[in-house]
């Protein structure tokens, strides 16, 4: 029996697979634990060189197999602007704070859009080893295993995930009052420092939300088709549809998301 020809979105899919694994393993770990090269984009911004050479390698092994595709990167690397239907959106070391410490959570981002709408997601943390991934229409997977958003049906009962953005000393807007007030209403809190890696927590159950203002779209763009195929729902504080470029983005489970948007609302916007 002929074996099927693998359509093109699991083409693409398995592709990113294989560049995130590479990139994550014979890049990024070759310089965790190690001295590194900091330089700063910001006051308490950095990129360390093994985010430049993630990028490069990235960037490079895409082009090579999709050359007319559009690339965004986190550090700065576009290509064929031209491209208006396939564009890759990256993250070569989402949680660059920190890897430059040698905090073990942090890992490579690679998001498909295609024609406006982000179908493949590809999110690979090299020092544990966890492997999410997901096609639109196709469920989202851990390691090979298919995985679901909990059932947490309480706010009172969750755990949350939260960021704030590098610029919180001078922009903080309501970041500090969304995070005392969701304090006082979660079962508990966390800031971990990867938005990628905590779109994947959410999208596998060990969180039962998450939420950030001033994301990029490299931050989740992986990570928002992970959660909505393993059944999480995606908005920005309203309650409303967002995208990947929007500056706020409210994940869960679903079963709570109307008591967060609450919360967000009696605090203001």
């Amino acid at each position: 029996m002929k074996k099927k020809n693998k359509s093109n979105l699991e083409q693409y899919l398995l592709f990113a697979i294989d560049v995130a694994k590479e990139c994550g393993d014979t890049i990024i770990m070759k310089h965790y634990g190690k001295a590194k090269e900091i330089s700063f984009k910001g006051e308490i911004d950095l990129v360390t060189n093994a985010d430049k050479l993630s990028e490069k390698f990235v960037s490079n092994r895409l082009l090579e197999r999709f050359p007319d595709h559009q690339i965004l990167c986190e550090e700065g690397s576009i290509a064929n602007l031209h491209c208006e239907t396939h564009k890759w959106i990256i993250d070569p070391l989402d949680g660059t704070t920190n890897f430059s410490h040698d905090y073990p959570l942090f890992g490579v981002s690679i998001g498909l859009e295609i024609n406006g709408e982000v179908q493949v997601g590809v999110i690979y943390d090299p020092l544990h080893k966890d492997l999410f991934y997901a096609s639109k229409g196709h469920g989202a997977l851990w390691n090979g295993k298919p995985i679901h958003v909990s059932t947490i049906s309480s706010l009172n009962k969750s755990l949350v995930a939260t960021g704030f953005g590098y610029d919180i000393r001078y922009n903080p807007g309501k970041s500090i009052e969304y995070f005392a007030r969701m304090l006082l209403k979660t079962q508990a809190m966390r800031r971990d420092g990867s938005a990628a890696l905590d779109l994947c927590y959410l999208a596998c159950g060990r969180f039962d939300a998450f939420y950030e203002l001033r994301l990029q779209p490299w931050d989740v763009a992986a990570g928002v088709i992970i959660v909505s195929e393993a059944g999480g729902t995606i908005t920005n504080y309203r309650g409303q549809p967002c995208t990947i470029y929007d500056k706020e983005i409210l994940a869960s489970n679903s079963l709570i998301h109307k008591e967060i948007v609450e919360v967000f609302r009696c605090i203001g916007y």
